[in-house]
């Protein structure tokens, strides 16, 4: 009853290529930018196993800016679509 009008109303969505995945790419690295300036304690919890590169962030540290960084990426992957630039 109500499903069809929620149907209609997403957005199509754009198909996985190369400009995608480099947007992405560039959004995650822009988020651990930020996160390690901006993180109190990132080496807290357990450490990765190749944790000089990405600047000593520990595990907890590197999941949450990575995620910060896919919700950043998915926005700009939309804006970007919707504007017709990708």
């Amino acid at each position: 009853m109500f499903i069809s009008p929620l149907l209609a109303a997403v957005p199509t969505t754009l198909e996985w290529g190369p400009k995608t995945a480099i947007v992405m790419i560039l959004c995650n690295i822009l988020a651990i930018a930020i996160g390690k300036f901006t993180i109190q304690q990132p080496s807290v919890g357990p450490e990765l196993p190749s944790s000089n590169m990405f600047g000593g962030m520990g595990l907890g540290a590197l999941l949450g800016t990575t995620s910060l960084g896919h919700i950043l990426g998915a926005g700009v992957i939309l804006g970007l679509a919707s504007m017709g630039a990708l």
